[in-house]
């Protein structure tokens, strides 16, 4: 095997310990639906939080059910752990004043970071009278909160196009926001692209990269159909006759986010956002490879 360059031997070699310490990670939750799925989230808030995220989010659904299940899950982060706890919320479901007191409710209670998207549009649904950037804004005027929006490197399945879609994130830029979270990808050049696109378009915050370890393919495989991210046939092949072999496609995943995270980090990107979908063992094992482990083991 012949190398085309000392960089691609450098490349090649670098060690997984060169990235120990020099990671940041943040992990999202959804809030449960019934007892037992409640205690496989705390299992997973009490494994993951030894790791000193920069924050915890827990996501959104439009009704008011599941609204008030991140409502009380954020609180109870906030008041049974050291976590800094970020609610996703949503502005097609509720209006300007629902908002406001939301917003302010949880301020009141010490949470001071929030997840600022538009929301999925109910179906049948005609032109929003809000958008993410409209949040963002209402929100920096309750309070000075830490914002991070939501960010498509392979554009958002209802924009008009990449451009569109990019100018309505320097919008919500624009408004306030921290930080965008981009949604999971696999080709790792579109998140660069994007990220290069970002800076050609004033965006100075951070676009951090947001990493779904694979444990079940058909799953993803949904979630990738209705959010258009594109699933490369090097990841077909990856789990191609593992659908029986849940051990097999663990190890499978967290090798290609551990990759993942490795290559992003040459590229000099330092933060993470892990989609854990309230399950601790991948992500954890990921993030204990990359060198993000407990103070006590750090020492």
């Amino acid at each position: 095997m012949v190398f085309q360059s000392a960089q691609q031997l450098e490349n090649l070699n670098q060690k997984i310990s060169e990235l120990e310490g020099d990671i940041q990670v943040s992990f999202e939750f959804f809030p449960p639906s019934n007892l037992a799925m409640e205690e496989t989230l705390w299992q997973s808030v009490n494994r993951l939080k030894v790791l000193a995220p920069s924050f915890v989010s827990v996501t959104y659904g439009a009704n008011s059910g599941t609204r008030d299940r991140t409502h009380a899950i954020i609180k109870d982060i906030t008041q049974r752990t050291t976590l800094k706890a970020a609610p996703h919320l949503t502005c097609v479901d509720a209006s300007r004043s629902e908002l406001k007191q939301i917003a302010q409710d949880y301020w009141d209670n010490g949470i001071r970071q929030i997840v600022a998207l538009r929301g999925d549009l109910p179906e049948g649904a005609g032109k929003p009278a809000m958008y993410a950037e409209h949040l963002v804004s209402l929100l920096k005027e309750i309070a000075d909160f830490d914002i991070s929006v939501a960010a498509y490197p392979e554009v958002h399945p209802e924009a008009k196009s990449a451009q569109a879609d990019l100018l309505a994130l320097k919008r919500k830029m624009d408004a306030g926001a921290n930080r965008a979270i981009t949604q999971f990808f696999f080709d790792v050049e579109s998140y660069l692209r994007f990220r290069d696109r970002c800076v050609a378009v004033g965006i100075e915050q951070n676009i951090v990269p947001g990493i779904l370890p694979v444990s079940n393919y058909k799953t993803l495989c949904k979630f990738a159909g209705f959010t258009n991210v594109k699933i490369p046939q090097w990841l077909h092949r990856q789990f191609d006759g593992l659908d029986d072999d849940q051990t097999t496609r663990n190890l499978v995943g967290a090798s290609i986010a551990i990759e993942q995270v490795k290559v992003l980090s040459r590229e000099g990107v330092k933060d993470f956002h892990f989609y854990t979908l309230n399950r601790s063992e991948l992500t954890y094992a990921i993030c204990h490879t990359l060198g993000v482990r407990p103070a006590s083991v750090l020492k």
